[in-house]
């Protein structure tokens, strides 16, 4: 049974959630974002905070503890947003962020260019370290996880893109 789903998301300030059939909208500062609900949860809506019920089936408690992670991070990024930063290791290795447009320098024989979709925002402080920005943090993680995959770190020298919380394990070389 998920004891997730028997404690209410609180609804900050300037937040607000509309219930409308099974489409529950969250609304804050940072964007709008949109969920459908799974038909075995049931969702009530007091003051400032939401609470989740599940229906009489046996699975519909994980589904309701699910769908409350989910409307948490809904509000958590309509509210304040979420952050991803991916590290560059490599020597000539290199990313730029024009508009919507992040272009990397991976040792390959052309740059890559990765067009964001809407609503994930790019900014290089460095030329080694990308921090992506959204309201969504799923699109932000599937987003990271795209640009990651173009060069994944590999484990001998370290080079390649990287997660900043990410530890890459490191082998030994072959001895002769």
């Amino acid at each position: 049974m998920s004891r997730v789903a028997k404690y209410p998301v609180k609804l900050p300030n300037g937040v607000e959630a509309k219930l409308d059939g099974d489409q529950l909208t969250v609304k804050g500062s940072q964007g709008t974002l949109g969920m459908t609900v799974h038909p075995d949860v049931e969702i009530g809506q007091e003051d400032s905070q939401l609470t989740f019920k599940p229906s009489a089936q046996a699975k519909s408690w994980a589904m309701a503890g699910t769908t409350r992670a989910l409307v948490q991070n809904m509000v958590t990024g309509a509210s304040e947003g979420f952050t991803k930063s991916l590290e560059i290791n490599g020597v000539g290795y290199r990313a730029q962020a024009s508009g919507k447009t992040l272009n990397l320098t991976l040792g390959f024989s052309h740059p890559i260019e990765y067009t964001l979709p809407e609503g994930v925002t790019v900014e290089t402080p460095k030329n080694t370290v990308i921090v992506l920005k959204s309201a969504d943090k799923q699109q932000l993680g599937q987003v990271a996880a795209e640009i990651r995959a173009f060069r994944p770190p590999e484990p001998y020298k370290g080079k390649g893109i990287r997660y900043g919380d990410e530890q890459v394990r490191r082998k030994e070389a072959k001895k002769k």
